[in-house]
């Protein structure tokens, strides 16, 4: 695939996926004879599993080490003592989803607060 499929497929844009090959966390599979980038499968789920850690605050580095454990690439790096590294992970993700959920639920409270007064017509009449 090219990369505008895979962004497609992905829902990333296309500079996003050529930022993260930048910082190497994702390489394209092959290139054409013109150049191209070509992505395969696993480079999409590769991609979608980046996708998964952003909105959870993951930096670079820990997404490098937690893609050398979940998803490793030959002559990539290794992880000393993945499965404790793994645990830790676990938990930072448990709580940011937890963050999440309690920034979530604020938002709920705000917007059904601003239907009622919608349908209360709150304001000030104009004067």
């Amino acid at each position: 695939m090219q990369i505008g499929e895979v962004a497609e497929r992905a829902g990333l844009s296309l500079r996003t996926i050529r930022y993260y090959e930048e910082v190497g966390l994702v390489v394209p599979s092959a290139r054409s004879q013109g150049g191209f980038r070509l992505y395969a499968e696993p480079d999409v789920d590769r991609l979608l599993l980046i996708k998964r850690m952003k909105p959870l605050g993951f930096q670079l580095e820990e997404m490098r080490d937690l893609l050398a454990i979940l998803d490793p690439v030959p002559g990539g790096p290794r992880i000393d003592n993945p499965q404790a590294r793994l645990e830790q992970f676990s938990e930072t993700a448990e709580k940011a989803c937890a963050d999440l959920r309690a920034k979530l639920a604020i938002a709920e409270e705000f917007a059904a607060l601003l239907r009622t007064s919608r349908a209360a017509g709150a304001g000030h009449p104009a004067r």
